[in-house]
């Protein structure tokens, strides 16, 4: 059976905070569904006693998607491969795998995603509700690979999802912010295991602007990391090849992925948070530290890397054609403040989708991420940032800090009233609503 535990309220101890530690809540009850008959229980339950519900994964969105003083879901025991079609280039997993297991899971049987984010501690529900992505010229998000899903909605009911079956749910839910149910399970398009062969490069800054274009064309993945301070910034490309694998050696791997992204990064930090002053030029030496490499792997050890250096982000997406001269602000803005920056700016993109509210709906999208590290106060930074973004047309990731509310999202999102009219229809009394959803699509 599922288990449920009271929350706290008053000055007790909060029952859930997020990776970043930034988010907290405390909810009424949790529970922890073993099946997805006892999660439709536990939502009918919810709505007869007037308490919302909210499902959360791992913890690693930056906002309050999640949050709730109702009934919190956890829906960890709903995990693991349910089936798998060669045929149809499918497989179909419960809402609550992590996305690690899942990579895991199709290298054994020789299969993969098409395209990933950097971190795979997600859950592939709290994942793909959120829009993550990672880079691409022809592949999308996560959520972009899904092919089917089902839905428990505001009454109990499960729904089942895709092109063919309540297709206009599909549109909107693939990405759905938690909003208009509560996800079980996900049917992702998965192909053939394949090799990536990754060329880690540092360029400058006024290089790699001026050359943007050409290798997002010339790559099927491409991203690069500006480092504030200096004028310089590391470039990645991974691109498929015949193999074989030729992954980094022990050793350079351990220096460039652990002591110097994470060690170093992790010492530097708290020595930036300590005295700010001293960023600057913690930036120029870790900047340089950093050394062109190339290695052959599997597409999860390429795409995705360990991240232990705890931070805040903000991630807006722009048309792509907007990103070099929205960066170039920021470096300006960034170069004549007095803000201290530890933490490099990461750029990446997307091609065109068709999810309702993906933030690469209707266009070519490339995406400007900035950091702080937690702990430090990021607020002045980000609403700088933001000011730069919001100018462009940007639009923010639904798991990253942001100001936006549902008057910025309907002039951003030609389809925003496509999706506030099916929440109307599915969840007309707000069971999986909260204060986050409330502000960034309305009453």
């Amino acid at each position: 059976m599922g288990t449920a535990t009271a929350g706290k309220s008053g000055a007790a101890p909060t029952a859930w905070r997020n990776w970043a530690g930034n988010v907290t809540a405390a909810p009424a009850r949790v529970v922890t569904p073993a099946s997805v008959g006892e999660l439709q229980e536990a939502v009918r339950r919810a709505a007869e006693d007037g308490l919302r519900v909210k499902a959360v994964g791992t913890g690693h969105s930056f906002t309050a998607a999640a949050a709730t003083d109702g009934v919190l879901l956890r829906p960890q025991a709903l995990a693991g491969i349910r089936s798998l079609d060669r045929d149809a280039g499918t497989v179909t997993v419960a809402a609550g795998t992590v996305l690690k297991d899942l990579n895991q899971a199709l290298a054994r049987q020789g299969l993969s995603l098409t395209n990933m984010g950097d971190i795979m501690e997600q859950t592939v529900s709290g994942a793909t509700s959120t829009g993550t992505h990672g880079t691409g010229r022809d592949s999308a998000s996560i959520a972009a690979q899904i092919r089917g899903l089902e839905l428990v909605t505001a009454d109990g009911r499960l729904l089942t999802c895709s092109e063919k079956e309540n297709p206009e749910v599909f549109a909107a839910a693939r990405l759905g912010i938690g909003a208009l149910g509560i996800v079980t399970s996900i049917t992702f398009a998965v192909e053939p295991i394949f090799f990536l062969t990754a060329r880690e490069e540092p360029m400058g800054f006024d290089r790699v602007t001026a050359e943007f274009d050409q290798h997002h064309a010339e790559n099927e993945h491409f991203e690069f990391y500006w480092f504030p301070h200096t004028g310089n910034c590391n470039t990645k490309r991974n691109n498929r090849s015949q193999g074989p694998a030729a992954p980094p050696g022990a050793v350079s791997a351990w220096i460039e992925d652990e002591l110097l992204s994470n060690g170093v990064f992790q010492a530097a930090n708290s020595l930036g948070r300590a005295v700010p002053a001293a960023i600057p030029a913690i930036a120029r030496i870790a900047s340089r530290a950093l050394s062109a490499r190339t290695y052959t792997d599997i597409p999860y050890k390429v795409f995705t890397s360990p991240r232990r250096v705890r931070f805040v982000e903000m991630e807006y997406a722009l048309p792509r054609e907007r990103v070099v001269g929205a960066l170039r602000e920021l470096k300006a803005m960034v170069d004549r403040s007095g803000l201290r920056i530890s933490f490099p700016v990461e750029v990446r993109t997307a091609p065109a989708d068709d999810i309702t509210l993906s933030t690469a709906s209707g266009r070519e999208t490339a995406y400007i991420a900035v950091h702080m590290y937690r702990g430090t106060p990021y607020q002045a930074y980000f609403t700088a940032a933001e000011r730069i973004f919001t100018e462009h047309g940007g639009r923010p990731h639904w798991g990253k800090v942001h100001t936006r509310d549902a008057e910025y999202f309907a002039e951003v999102y030609p389809r925003f009233g496509e999706f506030t009219a099916l929440r109307d229809r599915l969840d007309p009394e707000r069971v999986f609503g909260n204060d986050y959803l409330r502000r960034v699509l309305g009453e």
